[in-house]
Parts: C-alpha cells; sequence; structure tokens
C-alpha cells in the first residue's frame, strides 16, 4: 500500500512558477545570400530535367552554361572573406539564373499542365518563387526589412530569431515559452516567429490555476515580463511579480526587500537550469526534423523526458526513504522483543 503522505507530496500545491523563454535552433546551414540563391539555382535545374522529356524539346534546357555558373559561384564561395562588390555581383548572377530558370519552367508547365507535379516539387516551386522575391527587394534595397525571410530552402518555416546572447546573437529555430513548477517544465506557448514573452505571462498564470486549482504566490521571471500590463495582472490577483519596480529606482531599499529579491533571483535559476539540462543531455540544443510538425513534436518530447526522468528521481528518493523508515522500524521491534 502506497502511504497517504507520499500522494500528498505528489499533488501538493506549489507556491512559485517560474518562467522564461528559449530556442530551439534547427538544424540547418548558417544562411548566406549566395548560398541559398546557388541552391535554388540548382533546384530549378533538376526541376527542368524532371518534365524535358515531356515537352516538345525545343531550344536549350537554361539560357546559360551549368558548369560556368557553378564556377562563378565557387569563385566567391571559397574566398576566405570576399570582397564587397565582388559578393554582391555574384549574389547579382546567381539571382539573375534563378529569376530565368523560374521563366523557363513556367513556359514549360503551360505546355505540360501543373498536374505533371506532385505536391513536393510545387512546394518548393513556390518556395523558390519567394526566395527570388525575397533576394530581389533585398539587392535592390538593402536597408528594407523583409518580413518573413526564408533562409532555409529545405526548412522554409524557420526564422531568424534575434536573441542577443553572447555569441548567439541570432538563432535559427523555434521558440518556446516555459515555466517551471518545482522542476517541472512546461510549454506555454510554441511557434517558429519570434514574439516577446512578455505577453505569454497571463496566459501562463491561468494554465498555473487550471492545473493546480489556485494562483501562484509569486510569479518568478526576468525584467522582459515586468510591464504594466502584468503588473496590474498580478495585483488583481494578489500575485507577487518578482523584479524591480518600473520607473525610477528607490533611494532607500529595505532590507526585507533586498532579502526577498535576492531569494527571488536564487530560485529563478531553476528555470536556467532546466534549460541548459534539456539542451545538454536531452537534445533541444538541434533539432534534427525537417517538417513544422515533427520539429515541434521533437522539442515537446526532449521536454517530456526531462520530466520523466525528474519524477522518477522523486519516486526513486520516495521509495528509499520508506525503504529506511521500514528497516529501522523492523529493528526497533526485534530490539523490543528481545
Amino acid at each position: 500500500m502506497v502511504d497517504a503522505n507520499i500522494i500528498s507530496l505528489l499533488w501538493s500545491y506549489f507556491e512559485n512558477v517560474t518562467l522564461d523563454a528559449t530556442v530551439a535552433p534547427s538544424d540547418i546551414r548558417y544562411p548566406t545570400d549566395l548560398a541559398i540563391l546557388n541552391e535554388c539555382r540548382e533546384n530549378t535545374e533538376l526541376m527542368i530535367e524532371s518534365i524535358w522529356d515531356k515537352t516538345e524539346r525545343v531550344g536549350h534546357k537554361t539560357s546559360y552554361s551549368r558548369d560556368k555558373a557553378r564556377r562563378r559561384y565557387l569563385k566567391v564561395a571559397k574566398q576566405r572573406k570576399a570582397r564587397k562588390k565582388q559578393l554582391r555581383q555574384s549574389i547579382r548572377e546567381q539571382l539573375e539564373y534563378v529569376e530565368k530558370n523560374i521563366e523557363t519552367f513556367g513556359k514549360l508547365l503551360t505546355q505540360i499542365g501543373i498536374d505533371h507535379l506532385n505536391d513536393k516539387h510545387l512546394t518548393r516551386l513556390m518556395t523558390i518563387c519567394e526566395v527570388a522575391r525575397q533576394q530581389r527587394t533585398h539587392y535592390e534595397n538593402p536597408k528594407a526589412s523583409i518580413p518573413n525571410r526564408i533562409v532555409s530552402l529545405r526548412q522554409p518555416h524557420v526564422r531568424p530569431i534575434v536573441r542577443g546572447k553572447v555569441g548567439r546573437e541570432v538563432e535559427l529555430g523555434q521558440k518556446l515559452a516555459l515555466s517551471v513548477v518545482d522542476g517541472y517544465v512546461f510549454i506555454e506557448e510554441q511557434g517558429w516567429n519570434n514574439f516577446a514573452e512578455g505577453v505569454t505571462l497571463q496566459a501562463s498564470v491561468e494554465k498555473y490555476k487550471q492545473r493546480h486549482g489556485v494562483y501562484p504566490e509569486a510569479v518568478l521571471a526576468d525584467k522582459t515580463y515586468r510591464n504594466r500590463e502584468n503588473l496590474n495582472f498580478c495585483k488583481v490577483r494578489a500575485i507577487r511579480l518578482s523584479g524591480p519596480r518600473l520607473g525610477r529606482p528607490k533611494a532607500n531599499v529595505s532590507a526585507i526587500e533586498k532579502t526577498q529579491a535576492y531569494i527571488d533571483n536564487c530560485e529563478r535559476n531553476m528555470v536556467e537550469g532546466r534549460i541548459g539540462i534539456t539542451k545538454r543531455r536531452y537534445g533541444l540544443d538541434l533539432i534534427m526534423a525537417r517538417l513544422t510538425t515533427s520539429g515541434e513534436v521533437e522539442a515537446a518530447m526532449n521536454i517530456l523526458c526531462m520530466n520523466v526522468a525528474h519524477l522518477t528521481r522523486f519516486l526513486l528518493l520516495l521509495l528509499r526513504n520508506w525503504l529506511q523508515k521500514a528497516f529501522y522500524d523492523c529493528n526497533f521491534s526485534q530490539l523490543i522483543k528481545t
């Protein structure tokens, strides 16, 4: 029989919830404009080859020499640090090759019909057209902002996420908003586009109430979460939001407030540790799946495995304590009989 105290410990009420966000990088090559355009050129050449026998086969497959286009690309790509003028010229050449191939492929499709393309080729063609449009806009106006910029032809859903971390200013993958309660990690929001983690606080607190039946006593988070909306939300529900107040700092801070801030910072390290463990031990630092849904499932499974391991250690600790208690009680009863 399982002791009632063990069950109460398993379903105990946790007072604090810790919030933070991280990025699960995808397994893609570091993106450069020249490399992406070269990949688009090679893909369009293969797509033209696949339908060439079904057409009238009039003229040349491509309006340029493929070997020459390949050599022009390698001449710049193999350099340790190409000059800006030379790099820009090579980008223009590869972009023109891609645009010519798209035009040629469109003419061939008018002869045989779009029904001869499968879903994979059709999706790849749409992605290449979007890459060519974005690269043309960037080439003509380098300072213009390009929303939903494609950085990988095989994984067009991956977006660059600016994090500002040391050594990783920009990460390529999916962003996760996480909450930690007593060492267990929950995914509050998951997506491939960048989002401000501060907007997830209210939803995370409401989910905490659904799981445990009450609001948390305190929410431990960094300064990103401390905006006026979140402060008012927590104030109405009598929830303490960690961190300094908005505006000018206090001239005199009491010893109690300093101690509370120090304790909050120490407890908030839990979420940083859980993120590090998930990335180093369970593979969240490199998502190998290519599809959108499979990548999200892989990231969720990594966190699930970590939670299962944490629960297993907790159960083993309870079992060890129960066995020790039973062993000591048995020895004590034998001593009384003797």
